[in-house]
């Protein structure tokens, strides 16, 4: 017998909806399969057996995060194929910034109303940011909650591990004055700050889908919609090319809350601000919000979505295998003394 309920059904919650979901995205989890995949879709847990070849000491890391309001806009959008990417991306570039792998993802998507193609469109995304991180989307969990969440809305967040060596975690402890901070250009807005922003330019605004030329031709909406870039396969590649001092995603408190996060006490990065590429989108919303450049600095990534300490003998080194995997880095500043965490120069 089929399962089915008339009287869940009255009450709001459709699993029949729930199973036809699942029939649609199994094809995307498909995708993100790796060899240490030992399960299906659809049990009570994700398995997965992880190759420890050549760990001598194994040391899992775990990170989990959601997309938070930037949700909002691809509500009013009726955009769904991409916040998977960054529900994915603001996990995996925090377990990469400990020098960890990660190995395995699993979702949760909470909804008012479960439409299948729309779960299937955000997963679609989240196996997009699994196959771009290297890792296995194993599973997840889909809830229909009626009276909780509004009928078109949802709320996603993710969990993931990875596994490192504990002899090669990442350590500070050599960090001193002169090092190189190497860094990563962000995508855009990513996923953090949007409370923020939304305050500064409103989701229903009527110029949300107008190209600006500001923008490179491309509207607002579109613009903050672009979804976080992932970091990890580039960060292994330059792990295993020069000694790596210590690595900072920059997501929410922005510059100067996640930089030092990364540095010994009595040293603060010192950022050269004519080197920094910021991107349009940040002036964009300075502007029209008449926010003070500090706090833009304190919120958002401002074109910069990671970074990493390495010697000044190694600096050209990191350049040239980050821009081999695609990265357009670049040196935006050095370790130096002082206990003021970050400064501008």
């Amino acid at each position: 017998m089929k399962s089915y309920s008339e009287s869940y059904k009255q009450a709001g919650v459709d699993i029949t909806a729930g199973y036809k979901a699942v029939e649609l995205m199994k094809s995307h989890v498909k995708r993100t399969a790796t060899a240490g995949v030992c399960s299906d879709v659809g049990g009570f847990g994700g398995l997965f057996e992880p190759d420890l070849t050549g760990i001598s000491r194994p040391v899992l890391v775990s990170g989990t995060d959601g997309v938070g309001t930037k949700l909002k806009y691809a509500f009013l959008l009726d955009k769904h194929d991409t916040v998977g990417i960054d529900c994915v991306a603001m996990c995996v570039n925090d377990i990469v910034c400990c020098g960890a792998k990660p190995l395995i993802f699993l979702d949760y998507i909470a909804c008012g109303k479960l439409v299948p193609e729309r779960i299937a469109d955000i997963v679609k995304g989240v196996a997009d940011g699994c196959v771009a991180a290297g890792a296995a989307l194993i599973g997840g969990e889909t809830a229909e909650m009626p009276g909780f969440y509004p009928e078109n809305e949802y709320d996603l967040a993710g969990f993931s591990t990875g596994v490192a060596d504990k002899d090669k975690l990442l350590d500070n402890s050599s960090m001193k004055k002169g090092d190189v901070i190497v860094a990563l250009p962000s995508s855009g807005v990513h996923s953090n700050g949007f409370s923020l922003v939304r305050k500064v330019i409103k989701p229903d605004c009527d110029d949300l889908m107008r190209p600006l030329e500001a923008l490179g031709g491309r509207s607002i909406g579109e613009t903050l919609l672009t979804p976080t870039r992932i970091y990890v396969k580039p960060m292994l590649k330059l792990f295993g090319s020069v000694k790596v001092k210590g690595v900072s995603h920059i997501t929410g408190g922005g510059f100067y809350e996640n930089i030092p996060r990364s540095i010994p006490a009595g040293l603060c990065a010192e950022i050269d601000r004519s080197s920094l590429r910021v991107l349009p989108i940040f002036e964009l919303i300075r502007t029209a919000g008449g926010i003070p450049e500090r706090d833009m600095f304190n919120t958002f990534n401002m074109g910069v979505g990671m970074v990493a300490v390495v010697a000044e003998a190694d600096a050209q080194k990191a350049l040239d295998t980050l821009i081999a995997a695609g990265e357009d880095a670049y040196v935006i500043g050095e370790i130096a003394e002082g206990a003021d965490g970050v400064r501008f120069r």
